[in-house]
């Protein structure tokens, strides 16, 4: 089943594997309690200069940035208020099954056929049950994914809190901008939007430290870009009211000490 998935997805069994990590530690900011099962069952799918030293390195340099991220999403999306969710390249995140969802929370989680077969063939084997509605949409975000997820049953006059986790930077421009403008027209009033917000690369930065670092060219040799240091301004122009944190200011909040600094990028939200 590993050798199914595309290179693009199986960076998600080296975040499980750093979500495990961090869900076993005593001052966790949050447990995932499948993480490690994916860690397992896709570890085969690493590519060999992601495996032993180079690994670990770099999954030391990328646990800060995958565990703040983490935690910010999951408050995000828990305080949106909008009875629908919509996970954009789901991949091995289970929010579905772990978070305390209010009442009546519809989760659809886009990914493609392989990653989703992968995920549920895990989660069956560990009797996970979902803590919400769990609507799965095998589709390719390149592709009509909107017709997909309508058809699947989302519902454009229903608040939606959308989050594209870890997914732009492997997109180029023009297909970020697709990507966003589809899920602008199927938005209503009160929806919200989130991802990752990177206002440069300065030599310290994580994506020139990952491009620097020994075993990091399989991951950052798939990395487009997506709307660069603009996301801000793009969401406003198409009538989003966007905000911006930074990682350094949630450590600070989360009570983890962090390196960053503002240059280090952090997160865009905004509200329609």
């Amino acid at each position: 089943m590993t050798e199914s998935l595309p290179a693009v997805s199986r960076t998600a069994v080296g975040v499980a594997a750093l979500r495990a990590y961090e869900s076993s530690r005593p001052d966790r900011l949050f447990d995932d309690p499948y993480a490690a099962a994916f860690a397992a069952a896709g570890h085969p799918a690493l590519p060999a200069t992601g495996r032993g030293d180079a690994q670990a390195r770099l999954g030391m340099l990328f646990y800060p940035q995958v565990v703040i991220r983490t935690r910010f999403f999951d408050d995000y999306l828990l305080g949106s208020g909008c009875p629908q969710v919509v996970l954009l390249a789901a991949g091995l995140d289970a929010r579905a099954f772990r978070l305390a969802w209010p009442p009546g929370t519809r989760v659809f989680e886009i990914d493609l056929p392989e990653v989703l077969a992968f995920k549920d063939e895990v989660l069956a084997a560990h009797g996970a049950s979902p803590a919400c509605e769990r609507v799965v949409v095998p589709a390719d975000l390149r592709g009509n994914w909107a017709k997909a997820v309508r058809d699947a049953g989302f519902d454009p006059a229903v608040p939606t809190a959308w989050l594209a986790e870890g997914l732009l930077i492997y997109l180029a421009r023009e297909d970020a901008e697709r990507l966003l403008t589809a899920v602008r027209e199927l938005s209503a009033p009160g929806s919200r939007i989130a991802f990752e917000h990177r206002p440069g690369t300065p030599p310290e930065s994580l994506i020139a430290r990952a491009r620097a670092t020994e075993g990091g060219e399989p991951v950052t040799a798939l990395w487009r870009g997506g709307l660069g240091g603009r996301a801000p301004e793009w969401l406003a122009a198409h009538g989003w009211e966007p905000s911006t944190v930074t990682r350094a200011e949630l450590a600070a909040r989360y009570g983890r000490p962090s390196d960053d600094d503002a240059t280090a990028g952090g997160f865009v939200t905004a509200v329609l």
